[in-house]
Order: C-alpha cells, then sequence, then structure tokens
C-alpha cells in the first residue's frame, strides 16, 4: 500500500492522541511509517466488541441493584478488568478481590482498600460504591 492509501477512519481516535502505525510504500518506493486514525473493519470490530461490553456491565449493573454482586464487578467489566489484572494493578490479593465481589463483603470494606480499588480504575470511591 502506498502512503497516500493508508486507511483514516476516524470513527475511534480521531479525538485521542493515539494513533495506529501501518507501513507503506513512500514516492521513492521505500518501507515508511504512516499514522492513522483507524481502519474501518477494525473500527466495526471494536464497535461490536463494545456493544457486548456495555451489554454485559449492563447485566452486571442489574445484579447490583439487585444485591447479587458488588459494584466492583460493574466496574471490573466496563474498565476490562479481570480478578487477575486488578489484583496486579492493585496490589490486593486475588482471593481478597474474589471475596469482595460479593456485596455483603464489600459493604464491610475499609477506606483504605475502596481507595485502591478506585485509583487503580480511575474513578471515585463515591462513585466505586454505586452504579
Amino acid at each position: 500500500m502506498k502512503v497516500e492509501e493508508v486507511p483514516q477512519d476516524s470513527r475511534f481516535l480521531d479525538d485521542t492522541n493515539l494513533r495506529d502505525i501501518y507501513y507503506a510504500l513512500d514516492a521513492d518506493g521505500n518501507y515508511c511509517q504512516v499514522a492513522s486514525v483507524g481502519w474501518e473493519p477494525k473500527n466495526d470490530a471494536l464497535s461490536l466488541t463494545w456493544e457486548n461490553i456495555l451489554e454485559d456491565a449492563e447485566v452486571l449493573r442489574k445484579e447490583v441493584l439487585a444485591g447479587e454482586k458488588s459494584p466492583l464487578a460493574y466496574y471490573m467489566k466496563i474498565r476490562l478488568f479481570d480478578v487477575g489484572i486488578l489484583a496486579s494493578y492493585s496490589g490486593i490479593p486475588k482471593r481478597s478481590i474474589k471475596k469482595h465481589l460479593r456485596p455483603e463483603i464489600f459493604k464491610q470494606l475499609d477506606d483504605d482498600t475502596l481507595k485502591k480499588y478506585a485509583d487503580t480504575l480511575n474513578i471515585t470511591v463515591e462513585e466505586l460504591k454505586k452504579v
């Protein structure tokens, strides 16, 4: 592909500093890196993926409101964290995180633990306590 043929479908990356890098041929026939704000098939796949994630998150939100799960489960889903990733980033053991997914245990958490979760998930403690 030539430099001028590099896709520029800006549905997702246009408002960010993120760019995909593609290799294309310049006018001299040499390969060079070209930044792209997106490619339609990739953006379609991302769109579908996010729809699925948000549908799953809505199911979790309803479970939180019904008292079946803690708000932590919801925020983990929308931030794309699993127990292992959250443990790695927060320093909280996996076993503890699994316990904290239960609403009755989550309600008893101290402020320091809630702060660790909130900081890791890039939300406030107040947001973490509700959905």
